[in-house]
């Protein structure tokens, strides 16, 4: 640390205020969950109720010898605080408590700190803790100070303090350029399987939901998924075939959570727009939970502010096993478009009513017709094969071509438009072509 604060263990006593002008609160249950999920222990609860939070110690007086009181007679190390604290209020409270004070923030940077694995994870969870941190300076280190009055006690240099803050600034920069680079390197990842038409697919959801539990049940890949909060932090991507569809890419995502911490979702902009610019999200709900609606409500919150809210979803609802006589099932909406599938990742049930759901909807878009090529129109045949589009080839008796051919509905109109060829102008053997294209706006027909 750059500033003497007390030592701090894994005693800790919570502390849970309800304030009724707060229209959102936070679910005391998930705080304690955070704090066990950080290798906290949790020896006390104090809760209690205040019109307005106390500008100096966040609770009011009383309440802060209730809390004195608490920490003497447990022994605790650390007074947790399911709010955000001020910096004056962090460093006010550990001056009459006597013991290290944490926000709801510090929390769960300090779990994303246990989790990342990756170096790309580490620094995007550094440089979350160095932004958060770099309004918690003080001049804690006063007999380093080198900026004294008086003859013989002039000194040339900053105090340091300043020295601090400068070295947190110039670690900032250094780890905002390294994960650039990263960005860039996923922009490029990005670009090529938009080029190969590979569809990418993204599991979000709040966290503990049993994104991981599903993504290890559909791609084997063994990603650590555990029944606690932020099981996942670094992001994991498989390849996958679907049925109808073809070869997709699985992105499981780091989970969300109420009132996530904006340094966080700044950090994680990276990994996160894996979400923003994926062809599918889909949004993995704990079926099981109470306060299912409002996990809901948070993360399209979390959707909206990083630019993944328009993109096409399909809720998952898992953990059905942990319902009563529940069997899987696919809702649809008033098109017979699904919109919703019941499955539980953990004993399987369902998982095949989610393939299917997942390959209509990005299959709706996918042009799988036969056509009769005469060979005047040879320089579209070698187009449909340059586009890996035609899986299967016969010639009749006249010489032409019979192909079957299997490719994206914006792909197949680019290619006609370039050989100046309308699609009713083709000879569609079998199929649904008609259906496919017949709504296509006039601005995209050649």
């Amino acid at each position: 640390m750059f500033f003497e604060r007390p030592e701090s263990g894994e005693l800790a006593v919570l502390v849970h205020l309800e304030f009724p002008q707060n229209s959102d609160p936070d679910d005391p249950r998930e705080f304690e969950e955070l704090v066990l999920s950080a290798g906290g222990d949790p020896v006390d609860f104090i809760t209690g109720q205040r019109a307005t939070p106390n500008a100096r110690f966040f609770v009011g007086t009383g309440k802060l010898e209730e809390l004195r009181a608490a920490v003497k007679a447990h022994e605790a190390e650390l007074v947790i605080f399911n709010h955000t604290l001020s910096p004056s209020q962090e460093r006010n409270l550990e001056a009459e408590l006597q013991c290290r004070v944490l926000d709801r923030t510090g929390l769960i940077l300090d779990i994303f700190a246990q989790r990342a694995r990756t170096h790309e994870g580490k620094l995007q969870v550094e440089l979350a803790q160095l932004r958060h941190m770099s309004t918690r300076l003080i001049r804690g280190w006063t007999h380093l100070e080198r900026q004294k009055g008086g003859i013989g006690l002039r000194g040339p240099g900053e105090t340091q303090l300043e020295t601090d803050r400068r070295l947190l600034r110039g670690r900032i920069k250094t780890i905002e350029k390294r994960l650039e680079k990263v960005r860039k390197q996923r922009d490029q990842g990005r670009r090529s399987r938009q080029r190969a038409d590979v569809p990418t697919v993204s599991l979000v959801g709040y966290t503990n939901a049993g994104k991981s539990t599903l993504f290890n049940s559909i791609t084997d890949a063994g990603v650590y998924a555990q029944d606690q909060l932020f099981a996942t932090l670094d992001p994991t991507m498989r390849r996958v075939e679907l049925p109808d569809v073809g070869a997709a890419v699985l992105a499981d995502t780091v989970g969300f959570i109420s009132h996530l911490p904006h340094r966080l979702v700044e950090a994680f902009r990276a990994t996160l727009e894996e979400a923003s610019n994926a062809d599918l999200l889909l949004h993995v709900i704990d079926a099981a939970a109470e306060e299912r609606l409002r996990n809901i409500d948070q993360v399209e919150v979390v959707l909206e502010e990083i630019g993944a809210g328009e993109l096409p979803q399909l809720k998952i609802y898992n953990k059905i096993d942990l319902l009563q006589d529940f069997e899987p099932r696919v809702d649809r909406d008033d098109s017979g478009r699904p919109i919703a599938v019941w499955l539980s990742a953990q004993t399987g049930a369902g998982v095949e009513l989610f393939y299917t759901a997942v390959a209509e909807l990005l299959g709706e878009e996918l042009i799988q017709e036969k056509l009769i090529l005469p060979p005047a129109q040879s320089r579209l045949r070698a187009k449909l094969y340059e586009h890996n589009a035609v899986t299967e080839e016969a010639y009749t008796d006249k010489g032409e071509s019979e192909v079957s051919i299997r490719i994206p509905k914006p792909d197949l109109l680019r290619i006609l438009s370039n050989e100046n060829i309308h699609w009713q102008d083709l000879q569609w053997l079998e199929g649904n072509a008609k259906a496919h294209l017949d709504d296509t706006p006039d601005w995209e027909q050649p």
